[in-house]
C-alpha cells in the first residue's frame, strides 16, 4: 500500500507543477506527516523534490529533472509530439494527450521542443483522391476498445462488393495505407481489410470475446494472388518504378530503357495501372498479361473512334 502510494505521488507530481501536502493527504487518506515522510523517501530514491510555502506553494518535482533526468528526455518528448501529430485519433484525444505531455516539460524548454517537432511532418493522406474519413476511423477504434462487432461493405481488388460482419482486432499502417485485421464471420477466419475500401462502417451492439491470434506481416488483404511481370519502361518512369518495384528490381534494358520486375495482381485495377503508363511501358512477359493488355487497349481505342 505504501509503495503504491509513493508511486502514485510521483506520477501525480510529474503531471502538476505543485500540489500542497494537505491536498495529497486528502487524496490518499493519510495525514500530512505521512506525506512528508513519503516525500523524504522519494528524495532518497534520487528524485529531487522541492517544497515552498505561501500562495502558489506546495510540493513538486524539480522542473529540470522532469525532462533531463526523469522518465523522458527532450528527444523523447519531441518524438512523442511528432507521433501524436501524425495520429488518426480524434482532435480532442490528441490535444488532451499533448497537454499531459507538456505538463512534464519546463516552459523555457517547450519552445525549442516545439520547433524540433515541426521539422518533421508525418501525413498519411494521399496528395490526391479519397482521404480516410475521421468518423470511420473513430468507429473502428471505438469497436476495438469495446470489443464490439462492426459491419461494412467491402470492395476487393477486382471491384466485387460484399457485406461483412467482423470482430476487429488491430489497425495497422502499411505502405501508406490503413488496414484492419479482423475475424470475418462470412469467411469464418481472420482477414485483413484495406480501410479505404470499406464503406458504411457501423459499430454493432453485439460484443465478442477476443480470440487468440498472431499477426503475420506477410499476410495480405483479400486480393487475387500477386505475380511478377517483366516490363520495359521509359527512363522517365524510373521514379515510379522504384516506388512500385524497389530499385534493386530495375536494370538496364534495350534502347536506353529500363527493365522492371513488377509486382502485379490480375484485376481491373492492375491492368488499369499498366495502361495508365501509356506508350512509356510495355509488358514483355508473361504472354497472358500481354494479350489482356492488347484486348483492353483495343477496346479503349474503339471507344474513342
Amino acid at each position: 500500500m505504501k509503495l503504491a502510494r509513493i508511486i502514485s505521488i510521483i506520477m501525480l507530481l510529474l503531471q502538476h507543477r505543485k500540489v500542497t501536502a494537505a491536498r495529497l493527504a486528502e487524496m490518499f487518506e493519510v495525514n500530512v506527516r505521512t506525506i512528508y515522510r513519503d516525500v523524504e523517501l522519494i528524495n532518497l530514491a534520487g528524485i529531487p523534490i522541492t517544497a515552498s510555502r505561501g500562495v502558489g506553494g506546495g510540493i513538486g518535482i524539480m522542473e529540470e529533472y522532469k525532462v533531463e533526468k526523469g522518465l523522458f528526455t527532450t528527444a523523447d518528448i519531441t518524438s512523442l509530439l511528432i507521433a501524436l501529430g501524425s495520429s488518426p485519433l480524434s482532435g480532442e484525444e490528441v490535444l488532451a494527450t499533448i497537454a499531459k505531455i507538456k505538463g512534464l516539460i519546463p516552459k523555457e524548454q517547450m519552445r525549442n521542443i516545439e520547433l524540433k517537432a515541426r521539422q518533421i511532418v508525418v501525413d498519411h493522406s494521399p496528395w490526391h483522391g479519397r482521404r480516410l474519413m475521421p468518423n470511420s476511423f473513430a468507429r473502428i477504434k471505438s469497436a476495438l476498445e469495446l470489443n464490439r462487432l462492426i459491419s461494412f461493405h467491402y470492395y476487393d481488388g477486382n471491384g466485387r462488393e460484399s457485406h461483412r460482419i467482423t470482430e476487429p482486432y488491430q489497425l495497422m499502417l502499411k505502405e501508406s495505407h490503413w488496414y484492419l485485421l479482423a475475424y470475418c464471420t462470412l469467411r469464418d477466419d481472420f482477414r485483413i481489410f484495406r480501410v479505404s475500401r470499406m464503406s458504411e462502417i457501423m459499430m454493432l451492439e453485439d460484443t465478442f470475446t477476443p480470440k487468440e491470434f498472431e499477426y503475420d506481416p506477410n499476410d495480405s488483404p483479400e486480393t487475387p494472388d500477386e505475380i511478377i511481370i517483366t516490363l520495359l519502361v521509359d527512363e522517365s518512369l524510373r521514379g515510379l518504378m522504384a516506388d512500385y518495384c524497389g530499385r534493386d528490381n530495375l536494370k538496364a534494358g534495350e534502347d536506353n530503357k529500363l527493365q522492371a520486375d513488377f509486382p502485379f495482381v490480375e484485376s481491373d485495377f492492375g491492368y488499369g495501372l499498366l495502361l495508365s503508363f501509356g506508350n512509356k511501358c510495355e509488358c514483355l512477359k508473361p504472354e497472358k498479361v500481354r494479350r489482356e493488355l492488347k484486348k483492353r487497349s483495343g477496346e479503349l481505342f474503339k471507344l474513342y473512334q
